[in-house]
């Protein structure tokens, strides 16, 4: 017998009977109703939502709006996948629950569909993104059907549509105008595999994330925005945003302000007079070659600073280096280049090169020697440190190798100002005095720090600074799959602006779109696109051949959905005042960093360039969890990922969703087992069969409605707060409680227990809900109201002791006394028999106990 067939048969009856049931004029009797059969209610409500239009907002009308935004996915050619199901049925709970307290509830979805996930996976199986990105939509559109989300799908995006892209290439425009787009040389790191840049966070020891190759460190010409001008804005703002603390905490650590000193130390001949090298700050501008600008947050301790060391890449390595050096110096240097950026800023191992060079530190105007070692880079402070082996470990494991002097300058209490440092670096420096630093000696740290500063900036040899490390943000990519960068090369005019009526610039559907070892774009190979006239002087120039980096499509595209269907820009100004910042927003804590980061900072530049009149993005963010499988983190090669398909088929959509969401914490995420989502399951069966065999005979009994009152309170409460494990536990313990002993259920028990669950369970409530004779859809109902004078009970339980001793409880009303109590305990025989004779003394605490000294 062929399962599969029978099971088909038995869901196509199912089907049918179902949509007989539901016929307006063919109610059936509570003795007569189907079972619940998830694929025949979800395929009738689909089908129905979309037909009305259940899901569609109304932009221009809306009274109280809501944007309910979920970070939209990449189409990635598997299909759905478990941790993006869980994201969007967590948002799409949240969207759903303030549509029924009334709100107008835009819930969006789209595609980020660009970028060298797609390009790689379409070399991998030798077909073109541009075939391979619409069959993966289309596979995603699919499956997110079935998952019953609340998507208005009229105003979807795709980033990879010309209509999309040309207005990313606009934001480009915007930032370009305003000077924050600049090309320069960098190092980047480069992986020899996937041919292209990669950030550090997708080096992961030393390899690529995606493939594994070794990661090489390559000087190329990028295009840069300068998001480290909005640096103080970005960590300010963050004080007052209803983020989660984890995502605020995670920016604040990227951006990461320093406060201090920059420092000039000059070079100097080291038969020269030390004394007479000192040179101002003022004056190094002339001769900038013969001058190290240090950056550092202890400017105290520079009496301590006996050596100096550059970024091997540094600039100045070049005129300061010796003769003698030289060989050695450019072996090291080249040595470097391999190596990626994290691994320099990770290798415990310490190696370096002296250049031959000495520089007079302006605290003693003593000769100190410069070296180069990897563990410098030129992409945090100015590429140059002072070393302080007393008191930096890193300096101290340095100076240890190679065997450089060590100095104490700050000491602890019951420490001596000659007591060597041996062992390890004296790193914690708190409470402690300067000492061996002339007469700054005796100062706590925190006051030496401002006084050795102040001091030297009356010398002109030191300012104070504050520092990011956040840096500017590298946007190109030598890729083909991306929007090309609207920007004409011109020999005269430099890099002009694709003007704004030329837009967009079509990324050409071309062949050959593998990248090479070059370091150049695919469409550099395409003279035919490329070779263009001067927009500005009408000359022969070329266009920009490498394509933005795709959290620039990411960055923008909340302002983009409400728009949709607007083409003559990228938002129109109404509708985004009237719904925008976002309302909430709901995302992975692996975009904690960048992806909201970049969102913010352009939002920042279209608000300064007034083209919008806010400048955060996102009023509410909260990250969702993880989810894992039997205890285990999921991943191909271990075989144990979800295809949602196969549980849809099996459960249905509405209990594989709430079982999603029953797991645990929504931002922690929980383990998923597979025999759990059985339980969701018999609970979904029991609302169902609880509104069909529901009466409206008789009254309802008063300690179930006691208890729906209380229910739906807490999940009122819960739900807002994203509670949404507790939300499902607390109407499970319901049901329980209004099924008990398979009572006969009444209508005024079950109906607003229907509108409870509709968040999770959206197609059963609809079909619930017109079961219960309504019209409209469930989610334009509102949420149920509870009575606070029923969430109390009309009685408590009284704890009764004798001479002390806890002998049992009695029920006592609510408005019960000492006398009603004395008479329900001593009709009780457990507790009389301890009463012998009239009692000596009866201590009665109302709402707590009773206590009989016999």
């Amino acid at each position: 017998m062929d399962v599969a067939l029978v099971r088909t048969a038995v869901r196509a009856r199912a089907f049918s009977a179902y949509r007989t049931m539901t016929s307006p004029s063919q109610i059936p009797p509570a003795d007569e109703y189907p079972p619940y059969d998830p694929t025949a209610v979800e395929r009738t409500w689909s089908a129905r939502w979309a037909e009305r239009g259940t899901h569609r907002t109304d932009i221009q009308n809306a009274k109280n709006p809501f944007y309910a935004l979920m970070m939209f996915p990449y189409p990635s050619a598997e299909g759905l996948h478990i941790g993006n199901l869980f994201a969007f049925t967590g948002n799409d709970v949240y969207g759903r629950f303030h549509r029924l307290k009334g709100h107008d509830v835009f819930e969006p979805l789209g595609y980020d569909a660009f970028g060298i996930h797609s390009e790689n996976f379409a070399i991998k199986k030798g077909v073109h993104p541009t075939e391979l990105i619409p069959s993966n939509i289309r596979n995603f559109r699919r499956q997110l059907d079935r998952a019953g989300l609340m998507v208005d799908w009229s105003r979807s995006v795709d980033t990879t549509d010309p209509s999309y892209y040309k207005w990313t290439q606009w934001v480009f425009l915007q930032l370009f105008k305003r000077g924050l787009a600049y090309r320069k040389e960098a190092a980047v790191n480069w992986c020899p595999s996937c041919k292209t840049v990669l950030a550090n966070e997708q080096v992961e020891h030393g390899h690529c994330e995606r493939c594994g190759t070794l990661v090489e460190l390559r000087d190329l010409t990028q295009w840069f925005f300068r998001i480290s001008d909005y640096a103080p804005k970005l960590l300010s703002n963050l004080d007052t945003m209803d983020w989660s603390d984890s995502t605020r905490s995670a920016q604040r650590n990227w951006i990461g302000k320093s406060e201090g000193a920059e420092l000039v130390f000059s070079v100097s001949d080291p038969a020269a007079d030390a004394g007479s090298a000192a040179v101002s700050v003022t004056e190094e501008m002339a001769i900038e070659e013969d001058r190290i600008r240090v950056f550092t947050t202890r400017p105290d301790t520079i009496f301590g600073a006996t050596y100096l060391v550059l970024a091997p890449e540094h600039p100045l390595v070049d005129a300061i280096t010796t003769g003698e050096q030289r060989g050695t110096v450019e072996t090291y240097r080249e040595r470097t280049r391999k190596q990626d950026l994290v691994t320099r800023k990770t290798n415990r191992e310490k190696t370096g090169v002296f250049t031959g060079a000495y520089a007079v530190n302006p605290a003693t105007e003593q000769l100190v020697p410069v070296w180069i070692a990897d563990y410098v880079l030129m992409d945090y402070g100015t590429g140059a440190i002072m070393a302080v082996p007393g008191h930096d470990e890193r300096d101290f494991e340095f100076a240890g190798v190679f065997n450089l002097p060590i100095a104490r300058v700050v000491v602890q209490a019951g420490e001596h100002a000659h007591d060597p440092i041996v062992n390890s670096a004296m790193t914690d420096t708190t409470g402690g005095k300067l000492c061996n630093s002339g007469h700054f000696d005796g100062l706590g740290v925190e006051a030496g720090k401002r006084a050795v500063t102040e001091w030297l900036h009356s010398r002109g040899t030191a300012k104070p600074v504050t520092q990011y490390r956040l840096h500017d943000w590298c946007i190109s990519r030598q890729r083909y799959w991306g929007p090309p960068i609207p920007i004409i090369h011109c020999g005269a005019c430099g890099p002009v602006a694709v003007p704004e009526k030329d837009l967009p610039v079509i990324l050409p559907n071309i062949a050959d779109f593998k990248p090479d070892d070059s370091g150049v774009s695919p469409l550099a190979r395409h003279a035919e696109w490329f070779h263009v006239t001067c927009p500005t002087c009408g000359a022969d120039a070329r266009r920009e051949t490498d394509v933005s980096d795709t959290f620039l499509d990411s960055a923008w595209y909340f302002l983009r959905y409400p728009s949709v269907g607007h083409d003559d820009a990228p938002f129109d100004a109404a509708i985004t005042k009237k719904w925008l910042p976002v309302t909430s927003y709901i995302g992975g804590n692996e975009h904690a960093v960048l992806h909201l980061l970049y969102a913010r900072f352009i939002t920042m530049v279209l608000k300064d360039a007034g083209h919008i009149d806010f400048e955060e993005p996102f009023t509410r963010f909260r990250a969702h969890g993880m989810i894992i499988r039997e205890g285990a983190k999921m991943s191909k090669t271990k075989g144990n990922v979800i295809n949602p398909d196969s549980y849809f088929d099996e459960w249905g959509a509405d209990a594989f969703r709430t079982y999603l969401m029953f797991l645990g914490p929504y931002e922690e995420g929980g383990d998923f087992r597979d025999r759990g989502i059985s339980g969701v399951k018999r609970f979904l069966d029991r609302v169902w069969g609880s509104v069909h065999e529901c009466t409206t005979d008789g009254t309802s009994d008063d300690a179930v409605m006691r208890k729906l009152h209380q229910t739906i309170k807490k999940v009122g409460e819960d739900l807002p707060a994203l509670a949404y494990n507790t939300a499902i536990a607390a109407m499970m313990e319901y049901v329980n409680v209004l099924r008990t002993g398979e009572r006969q259920v009444h209508r005024a028990e079950v109906e607003p227990l229907v509108q409870l669950v509709a968040s999770f369970a959206p197609h059963l409530a609809e079909a619930c809900w017109e079961r219960l004779g309504h019209t409209k859809s469930i989610f334009d109902s509102g949420w149920p109201a509870f009575d606070a004078a029923r969430l109390e009970l009309d009685t408590w339980d009284c704890v009764v002791q004798v001479n002390g001793k806890t002998r049992g409880k009695v029920t006592l009303p609510k408005s019960g006394g000492q006398e009603q109590a004395m008479a329900a305990a001593l009709a009780e025989p457990s507790i009389a028999k301890f009463v012998t004779g009239t009692p000596k003394k009866v201590i009665f605490v109302p709402g707590r106990l009773l206590n009989i000294v016999a």
